[in-house]
């Protein structure tokens, strides 16, 4: 296991942590009637004083609607003219029938065209409102995702890495939709809702007291019943969403894993792990269905008893010539439309608390420390960065906790020309070396630096990472073409370039085998072309970003020795003013390296090729023979290169003499 798998494991052992269930809270005051999860959140906020942590969420909600304030004043103004037009027509349905049932013909026209008009300006209002919300919403969800995007970017990478990607993508999208719908809509709908309940009981209130207070009294009974219903409903979907993202899961590594699955012939296992999760599923989602059912019916019976009840005093008032007909219907319909307001407005509590909870889960990640910057150090060494820079590690004490420390004493430096070797058993701490130069960690003590011909030594930090190529361990290819991966590096690469490029990392024999070239289109992770393949490309775009320092984490892995060789041999003769630190356990790249370093008891020491034999694969360094040659191999090669002169310019071309000393 390497370092970077044991920090995975340990970031992913605390979100497990973090995750653990908690047990159900007990309703207390007013909510032991009510029985709402929403309500018991405001208690419990109110009780242990996290209220003001509630409105910091909010506040922070609000700051990406302020810019949008206007437009959100004129959507709460269209939805209460809106509300308004809604009543004066149901008013004007009411008057219509009343006057069709009473045979006044002289006013049916007029009304008729009233109502006509007036429903068709609140459908052009309401089509209206739909537009500004879905407009709004957009904006803010980008506004959102944008400034976290890039927030997680510019985070430290050792805070960042205790979020597993799977929580990070949930609040990514997940959070963020929810906070972008309510913070467009929760204060409109609000004041919306209040307005139109409070004017439809006022005006059924001035109708017949009785009629509004059956209306307004049905409502808290039916919320009563529909809250104990959306619970156990809430238990069944977030338990039917659980076994949806198992079943995902299984799928993602499934596909993930297809060649292994395919080569140990272990399909008809899988095919009956599906066939068990969408058994799962099945059962719980009919389960769930069979709920449904019974609850729709439950509440259907009890809004028709209340429906009925109201109903029934409308006809007693009708039978006594106390109504008309039109009285009647406008009750009835405004009955519903109170209730629906009512719910309405109690359904507010959940979304502004779900909105809470998902803007604390955002502001876990906008609040996360950023990276150091120094954008003037920047600017000094880039003007010097042509003559080479030294990056040192100057006692550098480092561990990712206090129970696990890696370094305890690390001294280590390379500069221009140089190219060397850094070995380790697995797990040893290799990556973290190279994460601790490229200041993606800091260290607890010391200080990793960069040095330029100028002699100035600046702390390693966001801005100068530039000035170091890195090649990190697996497949790190892109899908899209050869020449857009080529380009994320360097966006103002010519294609000549990306051709000198391919042709140092020993890929152009293969990409311009391809029917479009370095236009050719490589699926997700670079399928379509071999794992020795995908790192001569990772190779290629690190020498296109032409920076000072270039770092292979076990970047060859996955290529024969001839290959390796002939791809170090080329970077070391077009690219000879580059510091290059290798991370290795192949004798092939060892023999180039004029020093061969190995972590070991927290620190670093300079190893002969003879002293790293250990930690060599048995079958490219068992024999001492073998060894031996390599070691008198190396010792030729050094000699060789501090001999020879080799070309100064990164793109000049090769000539015949250069072409024999670097290609096999």
């Amino acid at each position: 296991m390497t370092d970077n798998q044991d920090m995975q494991k340990c970031a992913s052992g605390a979100g497990q942590n973090e995750r653990a269930p908690v047990e159900t809270e007990q309703y207390t005051g007013l909510n032991r009637l009510l029985h709402s999860d929403a309500l018991q959140a405001i208690l419990r906020h109110i009780d242990d004083g996290t209220l003001s942590e509630f409105f910091d969420d909010w506040k922070w909600i609000f700051s990406f609607s302020r810019k949008y304030k206007w437009i959100i004043v004129f959507y709460t103004v269209v939805g209460i003219f809106g509300s308004t037009l809604s009543l004066g027509s149901a008013w004007l349905s009411r008057t219509l029938i009343n006057i069709v049932v009473g045979q006044q013909r002289d006013k049916l026209w007029l009304l008729l065209g009233a109502m006509l008009g007036m429903t068709a300006f609140s459908l052009l209002l309401s089509s209206l409102n739909s537009r500004i919300f879905t407009r709004i919403s957009i904006y803010v969800s980008n506004d959102i995702q944008g400034e976290i995007f890039d927030r997680i970017i510019d985070a430290r990478w050792e805070e960042l890495s205790r979020y597993p990607s799977g929580d990070l993508l949930n609040r990514f999208n997940g959070d963020v939709g929810t906070i972008a719908s309510n913070a467009i809509n929760w204060i409109p709908n609000l004041i919306i809702n209040i307005y139109t309940f409070g004017i439809t009981f006022v005006v059924l209130f001035r109708m017949d007291s009785i009629m509004a207070w059956i209306a307004i009294l049905s409502a808290p009974f039916l919320l009563v019943m529909s809250r104990w219903i959306m619970r156990r409903m809430k238990e069944y979907r977030k338990r039917i969403l659980e076994l949806n993202s198992g079943m995902m899961s299984f799928e993602v590594e499934t596909f993930f894993n297809f060649d292994m699955i395919k080569s140990f012939g272990v399909f008809g296992a899988y095919s009956r792990k599906l066939r068990s999760w969408q058994q799962r599923y099945k059962d719980y989602s009919l389960d769930y269905n069979r709920f449904e059912i019974r609850s729709r019916i439950l509440l259907t019976l009890v809004s028709t008893t209340v429906s009925m009840a109201a109903f029934g005093y409308c006809l007693y008032r009708l039978w006594n010539g106390q109504i008309l007909y039109g009285d009647m219907a406008f009750f009835l319909q405004q009955r519903g439309s109170l209730s629906g307001r009512f719910n309405s407005l109690i359904g507010t509590i959940p979304g502004m608390l779900n909105s809470a909870v998902s803007a604390h889960r955002i502001r876990e990640l906008v609040d996360l420390p950023r990276e150091e910057h120094d954008a003037e150090a920047y600017e000094a060494m880039r003007r010097i960065a042509d003559d080479g820079l030294t990056v040192t590690l100057d006692h550098v004490r480092f561990g990712y906790s206090a129970e696990k420390e890696i370094y305890q004493d690390l001294n280590f430096s390379v500069g221009p020309g140089e190219i060397v070797a850094v070995l380790s058993p697995s797990g040893g701490g290799k990556t973290t070396f190279m994460r601790l130069m490229l200041g993606m960690l800091r260290p607890l003590e010391g200080s990793v630096t960069l040095t330029g011909s100028d002699g100035r030594a600046v702390p390693v930090n966001a801005d100068l990472r530039r000035f170091f190529a890195y090649v990190p361990q697996g497949n790190s290819i892109l899908s899209g073409t050869i020449a857009e991966n080529m380009r994320n590096v360097r966006e103002d690469v010519t294609d000549e370039e990306i051709v000198s490029a391919l042709q140092t990392a020993c890929a152009w024999d293969f990409v311009s085998q391809l029917p479009d070239g370095i236009y050719s289109s490589l699926g997700e992770r670079g399928r379509g072309i071999s794992e020795g393949q995908a790192q001569r490309l990772s190779i290629a775009r690190a020498l296109l970003r032409d920076a000072p320092i270039l770092l292979l984490d076990e970047a060859t892995s996955a290529l024969d020795v001839e290959t390796e060789e002939a791809v170090l041999r080329n970077i070391i003769c077009r690219h000879p003013n580059k510091a290059i630190i290798i991370s290795t356990h192949r004798p092939g790249a060892l023999k180039l390296c004029q020093r061969i370093y190995r972590i070991r008891d927290g620190g670093i020491e300079e190893s002969a090729l003879d002293d790293v034999a250990p930690l060599l694969p048995r079958s490219s360094g068992e024999a001492p023979e073998a060894l031996q040659s390599n070691k008198s191999e190396q010792e030729a090669f050094l000699r060789e290169q501090a001999a020879r002169a080799v070309p100064t310019s990164p793109g000049a071309p090769y000539t015949e003499d250069e072409r024999g000393w670097w290609m096999p």
